[in-house]
């Protein structure tokens, strides 16, 4: 088992309710030179809480930051024109996410970030840090 010190979340950097599906995404991924999905969750629109690639292989979602963390990705994340980052989680997925973040910070006992946190990017739209520091 690999040890986790944090779970990093992401957002697909779609437009506002673009149906996105767990192979859509490892489409992208390996298109990019990845093996498969570099995440290992999806919270799809409807706010189900979708399997990417196991929590016991090292992702692909966060360069220098795979080998200890866990990489949990919303669908959306950008305005509904694809001009700008925005917050889009439906109330369906702010409620699958922040049930789902729980347990994993009850498994691992480590704190919660946005992809911004660790790189030059919006993702994931909003203050991921902040938004679930309680957890």
């Amino acid at each position: 088992m690999r040890r986790i010190n944090a779970i990093i979340v992401h957002s697909t950097a779609t437009p506002a309710g673009r149906k996105v599906s767990v192979q859509d995404i490892e489409r992208w991924h390996v298109e990019k030179g990845f093996r498969k999905i570099g995440y290992h969750f999806v919270v799809d629109l409807d706010g189900n809480i979708l399997k990417g690639r196991s929590v016991l292989e090292v992702g692909a979602h966060c360069s220098g930051h795979n080998s200890y963390t866990i990489g949990v990705v919303y669908v959306g994340g950008l305005s509904a024109d694809s001009k700008h980052p925005e917050d889009t989680r439906t109330p369906a997925q702010k409620v699958a996410l922040l049930h789902l973040l729980q347990t994993l910070v009850a498994i691992y006992h480590c704190p919660v970030y946005g992809h911004r946190d660790f790189a030059r990017t919006a993702c994931p739209s909003f203050d991921a840090k902040t938004e679930y520091v309680h957890l």
